[in-house]
């Protein structure tokens, strides 16, 4: 059997429909279109409205909303922190000292990528679970900056 014999099923593949064969069939002169006007003369525009001002101009050009109150991280994995020394601390200006960090005062969260073999105390704005988990089992201690006056509002409001 060749790819010219293969042939579909019965009645898988319908003939195109032809539409506008003379006036005595079935859809024949105005071809469904209609009578006159514009939509049965031509093609138009799908946004087209007729010539009124379309949706798509009226609407504002900037799309999308910014959140001013966003808090961007700058990720760091737990194994690049082996190129500290045992019991040192590190903060987000020492890791801006060794070139880990590129920007001062951006805020540094800590994620648990790699393995981590030597104690740290560790000082930053976030941490995954994993990383958490990393530094304390290597004998570590982990610092969250800011979590002091987050609990502190928190308690007022209760």
């Amino acid at each position: 059997m060749g790819l010219h014999e293969l042939k579909g099923a019965r009645g898988a593949r319908s003939q195109k429909r032809r539409v506008g064969r003379g006036d005595s069939g079935r859809r024949g002169s105005t071809a469904g279109r209609g009578l006159k006007g514009q939509k049965a003369r031509g093609s138009i525009r799908p946004l087209f409205e007729g010539g009124q001002l379309p949706l798509i101009k009226r609407l504002p050009y900037m799309r999308g909303f910014t959140n001013k109150f966003r808090k961007v991280y700058s990720p760091i994995n737990v194994d690049r922190l082996n190129v500290f020394d045992a019991d040192s601390e590190i903060t987000p200006t020492t890791l801006l000292e060794a070139g880990i960090v590129k920007k001062l005062g951006s805020m540094v969260k800590i994620l648990g990528d790699g393995e981590l073999d030597r104690p740290l105390k560790v000082s930053a704005h976030g941490f995954s679970k994993s990383a958490r988990g990393k530094i304390e089992s290597a004998g570590g201690t982990v610092t969250v900056i800011g979590a002091v006056a987050a609990e502190a509002e928190n308690d007022g409001e209760d």
